[in-house]
Formats: C-alpha cells, sequence, structure tokens
C-alpha cells in the first residue's frame, strides 16, 4: 500500500536518515525499531507530511506521492498517534479531535452537538469514558493519548502509524489499543507501529524492521526473529542485564511521608525510603502515584500530612524548599513539566543550578557549556550541538537531559516518574545501571513505574497503590508480578 524507496533527510550537518526503505502491506502490523536517534520519528514525520525528503520516493498504491504538509497526509488516508500528545490544552476533548474539522450546520455555524456525538461514539469505539466537553488541560498522559488516537480514528485512516502509543497506558488500556489497531489491520489498513516494548511488537505485528544510526538494517517475519537478535541488531552490539541492580548498603531514613491526603487524588498515604533503597511506587494508571510524588516535591498542596527529609520537616507546597533539601523529580511529562522546549540542551540541563555557576550574580556560557557537557557526556546524549534548542532532541534523549539536570544538583532522594518511558533497550539498561550506583553512593530513589519488570528488576521494596491509597508494601525477596497486580487491582489485603 505505501512505500519509501531510498529516502534520506538531514539537518544542517547531521544526517538523520540515509537511503531508508520501508514496505507497508495492507491488511498488516508493522513493527519499527532501533535506538533513539536511530531516525524513526524522522520517517514518521516526513509520512506524516511534516518534512520534506531530501531525496528518495514515496507511493501509495504504486503511484508516487509527494507529501508538502500535513493536510497532503490527512487526504492520503494516513494518520499519526505520536509519542508525545500534542493537545490545545484550552479546548474541549471533542474540539481537539475536530480541529479543522468541526461539523457545520446553515451559515457555517460550528454544530457542537454533532461534535460531540461523533467524539463520543469514538470513545465508545475504543471502550473508554472520556467527557467530550473536558478541557484538555488537567488530563493524563494516558487520557491525552486516548484523545490522540481518537482523533487519528475520526480520519478512517487507511495507514495509521503509531508512535510509541502504548508508553503511558496501563495493561488494560494497551490491550484495548491493540484490538482497535487489529480490527483495522483485518479490515484492511497497513498498521506502522513504533515501540521500545518487545512483548507488544510480537504481540502485534507480522514483519519487523530494524534502523540504526539512521540507515536501514533488516526486514524480516516477526516469527523468523527473536527479541535477542533484534535487540542486537538495534545496537549493533550485545546488550548487557537489562537490570543490572547491585547490592546497597541500607542507611538511614532519608525520605519519610506520613498520612499524606489530598481530597480527591489519595488518602493517608506512609512511606519511608532509606537511603541506598530504590523504592518503587506501582499500580495502574490512576491509581495516584504521580499525584502522591507531585505532592511530595511540593508542586501540588496537600490536605494533610507530613513530608520530612532526614528528619526536618519540608515546608508544605514549595518546591524550592524541596530543592534545597536535597531532593530532585523527574516528572513523567518531560515536554510539559520537565524541559523549556525552546530553550538550548545546555540551558535546560542547568537550568535548577544556574546561581550556584554563577559568579557575583552573572552566568557565564563557558561554566554554563562546560557542566553541560559533563553531563551530556555521561548520560550518551546524542546531540548535534549543545546549542540546539532541546525541541530537536529525540524523545528518548530529551529524557536524558531531564535526568541530566537533576543528577547536576547532587540530590538526596531522586524521585523519578517513569524512567524509561520511550528509551531504547539499549538506554533503558544505562539508566537502570545509573539509578543503581546512585542508590549504591547512598541515594534514596523513588521510582513510579507502569512496567512491571522494571519494578521487579530494580526495586528493594514495591508499594503498590489502589485508587489512591497504599494496598500493599512488598519486600523485593517475595515481590512477583501476581502479588503487585492482585494488589493493584484491590484484590489483596494491605
Amino acid at each position: 500500500m505505501l512505500a519509501l524507496e531510498g529516502v534520506s533527510k538531514s539537518f544542517g550537518a547531521v544526517a538523520a536518515l540515509r537511503d531508508v526503505r520501508l514496505e507497508l502491506r495492507a491488511g498488516e502490523a508493522h513493527a519499527l525499531v532501533g535506538e533513539n536517534g536511530a531516525g524513526k520519528s524522522t520517517l514518521v514525520k516526513i509520512l506524516a507530511g511534516a518534512h520534506a525528503p531530501d531525496s528518495g520516493t514515496i507511493t501509495l498504491d504504486g503511484r508516487p506521492l509527494v507529501l508538502s504538509n500535513p493536510a497532503d497526509a490527512r487526504a492520503a488516508g494516513i494518520a499519526v498517534i505520536y509519542q508525545e500528545p500534542t493537545l490545545f490544552a484550552d479546548l474541549s476533548v471533542a474540539e481537539n479531535i475536530f480541529m479543522g474539522r468541526q461539523p457545520l450546520r446553515a451559515l457555517r455555524r460550528i454544530d457542537a452537538g454533532e461534535m460531540r456525538r461523533r467524539a463520543a461514539e469514538l470513545f465508545a469505539r475504543l471502550g473508554v469514558h472520556l467527557d467530550p466537553d473536558r478541557p484538555a488541560r488537567g488530563l493524563s498522559i494516558a487520557d491525552q493519548q486516548l484523545v490522540e488516537i481518537a482523533k487519528a480514528l475520526s480520519f478512517d485512516a487507511r495507514v495509521l502509524i503509531m508512535d510509541e502509543p502504548t508508553a503511558a497506558l496501563s495493561g488494560v488500556e494497551v490491550e484495548r489499543l491493540f484490538s482497535v489497531a487489529r480490527s483495522l489491520r483485518d479490515a484492511g489498513a497497513a498498521v506502522l507501529f513504533i515501540s521500545h516494548r518487545f512483548d507488544e511488537v510480537f504481540a502485534l505485528c507480522q514483519r519487523i524492521t530494524v534502523m540504526r544510526d539512521g540507515r536501514w538494517v533488516s526486514t524480516d517475519a516477526a516469527a523468523d526473529l527473536t527479541v535477542e537478535e533484534v535487540v542486537r541488531r538495534m545496537v549493533g552490539r550485545e546488550v548487557s542485564t537489562l537490570f543490572p541492580k547491585e547490592e546497597a548498603e541500607i542507611g538511614p531514613a532519608r525520605l519519610e511521608v506520613r498520612g499524606l491526603t489530598r481530597q480527591g487524588a489519595f488518602a493517608d498515604v506512609s512511606f519511608t525510603v532509606h537511603s541506598g533503597e530504590i523504592v518503587a511506587l506501582a499500580g495502574l494508571v490512576g491509581a495516584g502515584r504521580s499525584e502522591v510524588i507531585r505532592a511530595v516535591f511540593g508542586v501540588d498542596r496537600y490536605d494533610a500530612g507530613e513530608v520530612l527529609v532526614d528528619g526536618k520537616r519540608l515546608r508544605k507546597g514549595s518546591a524550592a524548599a524541596a530543592i534545597a533539601a536535597g531532593l530532585a523529580l523527574v516528572p513523567e511529562d518531560r515536554r510539559q513539566q520537565g524541559l523549556v522546549m525552546e530553550l538550548s540542551v545546555e540551558r535546560n540541563a542547568t537550568l535548577p543550578r544556574r546561581w550556584s555557576l554563577a559568579a557575583l550574580g552573572l552566568l557565564f556560557g563557558g561554566a554554563e557549556r562546560r557542566s553541560a557537557r559533563e553531563w551530556a557526556q555521561r548520560l550518551q546524549v546524542k546531540a548535534a550541538r549543545m546549542a540546539d534548542p532541546v525541541a530537536t532532541l529525540s524523545g528518548g534523549n530529551q529524557q536524558k537531559v531531564v535526568l541530566a539536570k537533576w543528577l547536576a544538583t547532587a540530590p538526596r532522594v531522586l524521585i523519578v516518574d517513569e524512567p524509561t518511558r520511550g528509551i531504547d533497550v539499549g538506554t533503558k539498561a544505562e539508566v537502570h545501571r545509573l539509578l543503581s550506583s546512585l542508590a549504591k553512593e547512598g541515594v534514596a530513589v523513588l521510582m513510579v513505574s507502569s512496567e512491571l519488570p522494571e519494578v521487579l528488576g530494580m526495586a528493594d521494596r514495591v508499594l503498590v497503590m489502589h485508587e489512591g491509597r497504599l494496598a500493599a508494601d512488598i519486600p523485593r525477596t517475595t515481590a512477583d508480578e501476581e502479588s503487585v497486580m492482585l494488589a493493584a487491582t484491590g484484590q489483596a489485603a494491605r
């Protein structure tokens, strides 16, 4: 149905794609895998009409296709669900879905009732309950992603491109999405699926294309491949243990949370994280995990309870006080909460400690560049220039910049919310190794994760939340998928 041949794209001196080929067939789900920076997102943007290739051809049903802008892609029946949701925060969910395509009444007036009805039909098709009139502002990442999926489905697309659509979804939501993708595939659509989760790739896709460093490496039937072989082709090397958890000496309590309550979000949450310990906060999407850590860090206020760092009570609702006490927070939504997308890589990497780099109140570019370069090298951030806007980086490299800016503050307590969301398998191992080494150095690590293998592989203890309350505190020695899921679904007593 859709084919690319010899496609290349450069941004200045950086070659993002070099002689790439890809073939999507009707009635088939096709996986595109590769490390962060391999060129997957650039390829998606070319198919979406956001970028024009420097060379090569695109054909649809055997006929040449020119995609000058996103409207051309939509007209050709190509719909894209991006890794990062891009919604208008002050518009309703229904308005976001039908932006630029609103149903009209007489005299070209927008038919709001018809728009709401169509949005409700799309959500019913997805099996979700979202109010079409609700403003997009304040939606969770999972709900934002579902709005993006509904938007793509509203085009009746012949080619559906899914760029990391499940990164922030729970297991139930993933299976719901897959049932929709399978129905579209079986109806004759071509599905391009991009993911770092190999269980999803092998569950959904019939063929797998591997990219590395902007080049096509291979295309094979999924049935003829193993996870190990795909990883070797992606990284061009053997990847060491994905969860390199080192034994660390558990020290005194660093972070104490006592009876934390916020009406409508969570209630009576109490836990302790010790020096040298990695504690995972698990649970289904919507259980209140992110809300708890935002309250702990002072981003959101809470109604009752207290937070102590090294035995000293933390001022409520003050992120500045949390940072001064040695806390660092890597948020779930890196684009909206972790980075200033228009600023440079080096400026983002030094934002939390610019005063410590200044002399007599003046910040000199040399000090900022040296500090940013040091951490960029330690975390292997792939950037053409440190002065480039952080928006030009791939999703995984943006996540590394968020980690770098907080690790440079030498935190006593590191709070990470979905630290490996949208990160390739090689980088995941490096992030896990980094968390383990920080714990060994005495840092207390509180990790929110929706990936059970990550929780079980890295945590010394697993705290499980269910509907805003702590449902279980499970030590590493007895934690397994069954016990965590039982607690997360409210089936196990605390």
